[in-house]
């Protein structure tokens, strides 16, 4: 299989581990990826305060310059606001031809055109529907039985398109929890708010928010996403939430194909677990 490959902005920066470990673990399952080439930010979630037509223009360049590639069909995209962003363009101009004609005014300046030919993908729709899982059951053997995985999804790679998962009660990875032996965490905070961007600028209702959900989590051994803002607000405020409420709320926080890739024999180092903000060494000493 072969995809094109959008990693976006926060998978070069903050969440470099999350690029690096996506990279590894696709390599592991026969996965080949093309990175599409002078891709640039999608406007993440600031474009829509700025101008509606901004917010559509930039990740509809992207789109179109995955289709001048000419190559695959199918854009694979890990971080789930990426994935949002340019999944809106694919779907609205199916319906919406009017805005098609003014975001391809737009692209002209660079020679380029959006014909809409391109289908959007998340990682975690790849891997749970595309990945032979058992590939990835055979390379596991097991190794992480044992352990019980809590499975977080955040929002965007769920709403509104619901092309891979129920939003309101998701089960993707769950399959790929259990190819590695472990067991997924029974819990009904999977597909809840972290807060997102509220951490920074309300930090009382985000941290209210990701408090309930690490309360929550309590009983599983590590919790795992397949979102950069998720992975940042469930990891930078353990300490201080745990302060604040009086419990020990810190737990190991995982990008999926990290713990995939850790199960699957990769080391540490291989993905990056030094970049992660959550002590993983407990994990680590049990499992690894």
């Amino acid at each position: 299989m072969k995809y094109l490959y959008y990693p976006g902005c926060s998978l070069e920066g903050t969440s470099l581990e999350y690029d690096i470990s996506t990279k590894i673990l696709l390599e592991a399952v026969d996965v080949q990826l093309e990175e599409i080439e002078d891709w640039t930010c999608c406007g993440a979630t600031a474009a829509e305060s700025q101008s509606h037509l901004l917010s559509y223009v930039l990740p509809a360049r992207n789109l179109a310059l995955a289709e001048k590639m000419n190559s695959e069909r199918q854009i694979l995209v890990p971080c789930s606001a990426c994935y949002l962003n340019l999944k809106k363009v694919e779907e609205v101009i199916k319906k919406d031809k009017d805005l098609l004609g003014k975001i391809n005014a737009v692209l002209a300046e660079e020679d380029l055109v959006l014909k809409g030919d391109v289908i959007v993908k998340h990682l975690l729709d790849v891997l749970s529907n595309d990945v032979d899982i058992e590939k990835i059951k055979e390379i596991s053997q097991n190794k992480m039985s044992g352990l019980v995985i809590a499975p977080y999804y955040g929002c965007q790679c769920l709403r509104p398109f619901t092309v891979f998962d129920d939003p309101e009660d998701p089960h993707s990875m769950d399959e790929l929890i259990r190819a590695t032996g472990a067991q997924p965490f029974e819990w009904d905070m999977g597909a809840q708010c972290c807060g997102a961007s509220n951490t920074s600028t309300k930090p009382e209702a985000g941290m209210a928010l990701v408090g309930r959900i690490l309360k929550s989590a309590k009983g599983a051994d590590a919790i795992l996403t397949v979102c950069p803002m998720c992975q940042m607000n469930l990891e930078s405020s353990q300490k201080k939430i745990s302060h604040k409420e009086g419990i020990d709320l810190e737990i190991p926080v995982l990008f999926l194909p990290q713990f995939l890739g850790l199960a699957m024999g990769k080391t540490q180092n291989d993905v990056r677990l030094d970049l992660n903000l959550s002590d993983t060494g407990k994990l680590i000493k049990a499992r690894v």
